[in-house]
């Protein structure tokens, strides 16, 4: 259970953030409703970077003691920065509590975080990517994100956003409703088929040799009767 220090802190530091969000870039940040402790944040991605139109979905976990000692950083959307759901060993994260600031908040925390996703220099939890790579993840970002229910449920703004894209795209190609994709039934696997007039006549012909080779067995066989 969190101290009372921790719990304050934590709810003073939410509601600076409702007031005045993070801006640049534009961050959202949400606790899970049963656990102040976990803090859920979303980045969404600078013009003129990598990560342009990207939604990166994330989440802080602090320890009890907070504000004394550092919560743990993991970021769970794919950037093609960060190995998605696995803690970063970050300055202002819990692999370096000798060099944490008890005066840094959730504000700092991700607003460094972005700042070093910018960068390119490795540590415990980073990867390498190409731009094109990171540039194709940030298109992807949203629809990735939304396949998550703890995601649907703490940011239904952004659920709406992708609907709203979707619906858009759909009317520019002139689809009046959504097509559901077409799988097979587990109690019906899918039988490959001739394909059209081709597939029958090679059926036809595979047969009839079929047919051939059995008279031609006779045939032989009655000549040693």
């Amino acid at each position: 259970m969190a101290t009372d220090l921790c719990t304050r802190r934590l709810t003073k530091e939410l509601r600076a953030l409702q007031k005045d969000p993070i801006k640049s870039p534009k961050i959202t940040v949400q606790p899970n409703e049963a656990n102040i402790l976990e803090m859920h944040y979303v980045i969404e991605g600078s013009p003129d970077t990598a990560y342009a139109g990207g939604f990166y979905w994330g989440k802080l976990v602090f320890p009890k003691t907070y504000p004394l000692k550092p919560p743990s950083v993991m970021m769970m959307t794919p950037s093609g920065r960060f190995q998605p759901r696995r803690r970063l060993c970050l300055s202002m994260s819990d692999f370096h509590p000798e060099t944490w600031n008890p005066m840094w908040s959730v504000s700092t925390i991700l607003t460094g975080l972005y700042s070093f996703m910018l960068e390119t220099a490795p540590t415990l939890g980073s990867i390498e990517t190409t731009t094109s790579k990171k540039h194709a993840l940030a298109r992807q970002s949203l629809e990735f994100n939304v396949r998550d229910p703890v995601f649907c449920r703490l940011f239904p703004e952004y659920v709406e956003l992708h609907k709203q894209r979707l619906e858009e795209r759909q009317k520019a190609l002139g689809i009046a409703e959504p097509i559901a994709p077409v799988t097979p039934s587990v109690d019906q696997p899918t039988v490959a088929r001739p394909h059209a007039e081709g597939g029958d006549f090679q059926l036809v012909l595979t047969t009839a040799a079929g047919v051939v080779a059995v008279l031609f067995s006779i045939v032989v066989a009655m000549r040693f009767l």
